[in-house]
């Protein structure tokens, strides 16, 4: 040691060795850069599950108890359409019910039932069994009316029993919802309604029903509301809203039934940029222009990039990029040469350094749709010539992917435009089957309906393990519509699914206009609402997000109330299990088995890590 000293301070030109040392520091950081993420590659805070462990939510179901009632209409229009929302709440929260067709079927004995849903606007189906309802939950049942009910005689028999004193012959236009802060996840100020109508009773209640949610404010029109009856409770919903985006609402609504109420939940937090990384796009754009005075290639480097990397450390996301590696529109199998592939790996290696995941988006942006389907002038889009065209531009785009980044796992698909034919679909499915999860969206778009290959999809497993997993908002600028979605999704699956685009920014119609600055402070201001709101969300990639979904699918709690403690035992347990928890009457002391994370009033995210839980209360 004392040798090599000597001979570096006699060195005559140590300042030119420092300089080399430097040189080569760098040089090796840039190497670490360009050569993968090989020492880099974050573990998976939740692994897929072993394909002879997949249990689906229909197979869940069988070993659940049937001890709810659900009535519904089919003849009615208002019954209808709540049907095909409530069928999936209640089989997404594990509730074990008989649905009962009353156009159909004659109404059974309430005996043997804990509970009964009524859903229906017009009592007239049920005639004299109004007053069996009423001394069913007299006796200690509960009954539930999710739909807006409509004043006839049988509705004024019943009226002062389920809490109403006063009623107008005007209904009320709902132009907000105001959840109450200890009744919903990101409750405790209001949610614009996108589209509001006369749909609302305007009623007075008594003094003994408990409201959770109002029009407007905490003073306006009842909207949800809870009222004990001898040793039940009634539950009203007066929203008069049936579509997919309030299925969150009602979930909540159920939840105030039973003294204990305890469901299934995802408890995931994805964030997916779709065309990333890619090819940069050359040229100007007019807001990026106007405001930072440079290109979009430099935005995207030097402004769009970093601020999306400042999120990631502010709120600990995990980002799961998209990769799309050309923008040609080639349906016939051959590829185009990609440049820029150094921007292309430097953006996806920094992804992966801070724990983020890539998936496959598409050798280009053609959706995986045959010639046997016709866009009908919706999509500026070409079929593929043959499903060997598309296997070969696949393949290259896998190559692509597996000579940049050769030690990352690729296991997620999302389809460009969100749009996946059948033939598609089982295409991706046999050809790849290391491909686990396909993303689309939640929520229907017109054009895709009309086409009939748009990928809308359920929180669900196939049996063969793949996960459907939608992304549920979307964009910069959040909407009415999309905040309304976003807090629904907290109370059904304690979810947020987002994605967006980098040239989100270059587009009017997604708020480029407002300028990229003011984009991202409504974005942070999302993104400090949705974690302020959400005690123990779970910052995921896409495919954890997707191991969250199975284990999701696959659980069913049974519960054994006492007057000091619950116990509940988890069938098709794995590894762990996230569920949400509503005290109604006493609030918990004590857990084993798990953890419990407070989230407002009543409601507590219960985080599993055995089968058996129990839960001393205060």
């Amino acid at each position: 040691m004392g040798k090599l000293k000597i001979c570096i301070e006699g060195f005559r030109f140590k300042g030119i060795l420092v300089i080399l040392l430097v040189f080569l520091l760098i040089s090796a950081i840039l190497l670490v850069e360009l050569s993968g993420i090989h020492a880099n590659r974050y573990e998976r805070s939740l692994e897929l599950m072993p394909q002879d462990k997949i249990v689906t939510k229909e197979e869940a179901a069988s070993s659940l108890e049937m001890d709810t009632l659900l009535l519904h209409n089919s003849e009615d229009q208002s019954s209808a359409i709540a049907y095909e929302q409530f069928d999936v709440i209640l089989e997404d929260m594990k509730v074990g019910h008989i649905a009962l067709d009353m156009a159909k079927e004659n109404l059974p004995s309430f005996e043997g039932f804990s509970c009964v849903i009524v859903l229906l606007s017009d009592l007239t189906p049920l005639g004299q069994n109004v007053a069996d309802l009423c001394d069913f939950v007299y006796g200690g049942g509960s009954a539930w009316f999710p739909l807006v009910l409509e004043s006839n005689v049988y509705f004024s028999a019943i009226s002062q029993i389920i809490g109403i004193d006063d009623i107008s012959q005007d209904y009320y236009t709902v132009n907000s919802i105001y959840p109450h802060e200890d009744f919903m996840i990101g409750g405790g100020r209001a949610f614009a309604v996108s589209d509001p109508f006369e749909s609302s009773l305007t009623v007075v209640l008594s003094d003994d029903a408990k409201v959770y949610a109002n029009a407007e404010d905490p003073y306006g029109v009842p909207l949800v509301w809870k009222k004990e009856y001898g040793s039940g409770v009634f539950v009203v919903d007066n929203i008069g809203m049936y579509d997919k985006a309030m299925r969150g609402f009602y979930a909540a609504s159920y939840s105030l039934l039973s003294d204990v109420c305890i469901y299934p939940v995802i408890n995931a937090s994805t964030f997916y940029l779709d065309d990333f990384p890619s090819q940069i796009p050359s040229g100007n754009s007019e807001y990026i222009q106007r405001d930072y005075h440079t290109t979009i290639r430099d935005f995207y480097i030097n402004i769009w990039w970093p601020d999306m990397m400042n999120f990631a450390d502010k709120y600990g996301l995990k980002y799961t990029g998209l990769a799309i590696e050309s923008y040609d529109d080639h349906v016939d199998g051959t590829a185009d040469a990609t440049p820029d592939t150094g921007t292309f790996l430097n953006f996806g290696n920094m992804l992966l350094r801070k724990g983020g995941e890539l998936g496959y988006h598409g050798y280009n942006h053609q959706p995986l749709v045959l010639s046997n389907k016709d866009y009908k002038g919706h999509y500026d889009y070409k079929t593929w010539q043959n499903e060997k065209a598309m296997k070969l531009a696949f393949d290259v785009l896998i190559d692509f992917c597996d000579s940049l980044f050769p030690d990352t796992e690729f296991t997620l698909y999302v389809p460009p435009s969100n749009l996946l034919s059948d033939e598609g679909r089982e295409f991706l499915i046999r050809e790849y089957p290391h491909i686990k999860t396909i993303s689309g969206i939640y929520f229907d778009d017109v054009a895709d309906a009309e086409l009939d290959f748009g990928c809308t999809q359920e929180f669900s497993v196939d049996k063969n393990g793949v996960v459907d997993q939608p992304r549920v908002v979307y964009g910069f600028i959040m909407d009415d519509f999309l905040t309304m979605a976003s807090v629904s999704e907290l109370n059904l699956h304690f979810v947020n699914s987002h994605f967006t685009h980098p040239d989100d920014a270059l587009d009017s119609e997604r708020g480029a206009e407002l300028g990229w600055s003011e984009m991202k402070r409504r974005f942070d201001g999302y993104l400090s609402w949705l974690y302020n709101s959400a005690p123990g969300l779970r910052n995921l990639t896409g495919t954890e997000a997707s191991a969250a979904v199975q284990r999701f699918a696959a659980v069913s709690p049974r519960m054994e109330y006492s007057e000091n403690e619950i116990n509940i035992t988890i069938d098709n347990f794995f590894d762990e299990a996230q569920f949400i928890v509503r005290f109604n009457k006493k609030l918990p002391d004590t857990v084993e088995g798990g953890k419990l994370t407070h989230i407002t009033g009543g409601l507590y995210l219960l985080s599993a890590n055995e089968n058996i839980i129990n839960i001393k209360l205060k």
